[in-house]
């Protein structure tokens, strides 16, 4: 098993599972989720949790990172972090990682959330099925920033 995530709401502790190569295709429908300001899962519907096999309660309370693939670098993340905390929107190719340890690729688009006084207060997130020629592309770079970041 991989590092473990602590649900800062109910205590518990998630192990991540080690990575499995197969994938999980994501075939469209809505997969939605909401953060607070530190990426903490305040919200994630049905359809998040079905492709994640992460129940209700090991979601809401634990960070986003939850189902970050160990293929993911680092500098992906920081960009997108960058643009949703200047208030604009984000979107970008995401490889998953589920509870079983399978991966699923997706588009996510990430929005902020904010208040009347036009302050942050979270972020939302959906997700499109991804273009199945660009993934091929994005593991490239995804190698290459990871090799950079070793």
């Amino acid at each position: 098993m991989g590092k473990t995530i602590k649900n800062i709401k109910n205590g518990a502790s998630i192990a991540k599972p080690d990575p499995v190569n197969e994938e999980v295709f994501f075939e469209g429908g809505v997969m939605i989720t909401e953060t607070d300001t530190a990426g903490i899962i305040t919200y994630a519907n049905r359809k998040f949790r079905e492709m994640t096999v992460y129940s209700k309660e090991e979601l809401i309370g634990t960070p986003h990172s939850i189902n970050r693939h160990p293929d993911m670098p680092k500098a992906a993340f920081e960009k997108m972090w960058e643009t949703i905390k200047r208030g604009e929107m984000w979107e970008g190719y995401v490889k998953n990682m589920r509870k079983d340890g399978k991966y699923y690729w997706v588009i996510v688009w990430i929005k902020p959330k904010f208040d009347n006084e036009g302050n942050i207060v979270g972020y939302i997130a959906g997700r499109k099925v991804p273009d199945r020629n660009m993934i091929k592309k994005i593991e490239l770079e995804y190698r290459q920033m990871l090799e950079n970041e070793r």
